[in-house]
């Protein structure tokens, strides 16, 4: 029996450290799941979409819409919200303790995808992302709603930030100068990777500096998911990243341009392979921009000023 017991034992963290037990269904709902549970009151629907009028155009029904850029920050700081308007947030959303979260949005679920980088930081649990998003409920013909109703008030309790999860500028730094044993993931375009544009075509927001952070690897977000939007099978998702030496074995950094789209790549290996990743959200629009700090531009583009 003792031998039993080890064996049992050994196989368990053999399949923790593989991720094993980060199944999609811990993590991820179908939109077949959703529709069913619509109507379970302890099932909190909340629309995180990039694009404005969005939610408004039609939604889940019952679903609550947070604006990321208003909602999801701090007004005033260039930070995530803080504890006390998170908790506030959540309550009027109608999450209570006892809460199912399910996030969706537009974009592949890009900022949905933020919002639960968000929520993790606060320790909020039983949160999962839409599988699809947007772009499956609707393919798919599921039903949409125009009129928004206020939820009653949940009684969540929000805890203190995780800074775990949490890359900061001297963070990427010590990975680009190597003096730590980091993996950096640049999730962005191989045009934006290699410094071939400094922004992607009609984005406002810009580094002076085109390129990447030395000894990053470059697995753009797009690699994670399927033609339907989903995310493509854990086996297939591993192969992927190990494809670049993306395998877990030491801890991982996840930045884009401004923090989005690498937390789709931060769920993608945190949740769905089980590795440790931290997601830089000052990503590029910090770094390219910041005093003093080393790039690699392939291209060797130089700002002109415009």
């Amino acid at each position: 029996m003792k031998r039993i017991r080890t064996l049992l034992a050994s196989a368990t963290l053999l399949l923790a450290a593989h991720g094993a037990f980060a199944a999609a269904s811990d993590v991820l709902v179908t939109t077949e799941w959703l529709e069913k549970n619509l109507n379970d009151p302890k099932v909190r629907v909340i629309e995180v979409s990039v694009n404005p009028g969005q939610f408004e155009r039609g939604h889940i029904p019952g679903a609550v819409n947070f604006a990321w850029h208003t909602d999801l920050v701090d007004p005033v700081r260039r930070d995530i919200v803080g504890r006390e308007n998170f908790e506030k947030l959540l309550r009027s959303a109608g999450v209570s303790q006892d809460s199912t979260v399910v996030l969706y949005g537009d974009t592949n679920n890009w900022f949905a995808a933020w919002g639960a980088w968000v929520f993790d930081i606060y320790g909020i649990k039983n949160v999962k992302l839409l599988d699809g998003g947007r772009k499956k409920w609707e393919a798919e013909s599921r039903p949409l709603a125009a009129v928004s109703k206020q939820p009653p008030a949940g009684n969540v309790r929000v805890a203190g930030a995780d800074a775990r999860l949490r890359a900061r500028l001297p963070d990427v730094i010590a990975a680009a100068e190597k003096k730590g044993d980091v993996a950096l993931v640049d999730i962005r375009s191989a045009d934006e990777y290699q410094g071939k544009v400094f922004a992607p075509a009609g984005i406002q927001e810009l580094s002076i500096r085109a390129g990447h952070i030395p000894g990053a690897v470059n697995v753009p977000w797009g690699e994670a998911v399927a033609a339907d939007g989903t995310f493509k099978p854990v086996e297939e998702l591993r192969k992927v990243y190990a494809a670049k030496s993306i395998d877990g074995s030491k801890p991982i950094i996840t930045y884009c341009r401004i923090g989005e789209r690498s937390s789709h790549t931060w769920f993608a290996l945190s949740k769905l392979l089980g590795y440790e990743v931290r997601n830089y959200d000052g990503s590029w629009t910090e770094y390219g921009n910041a005093v003093g700090v080393p790039i690699t531009n392939l291209a060797g583009t130089v700002w002109g000023g415009k």
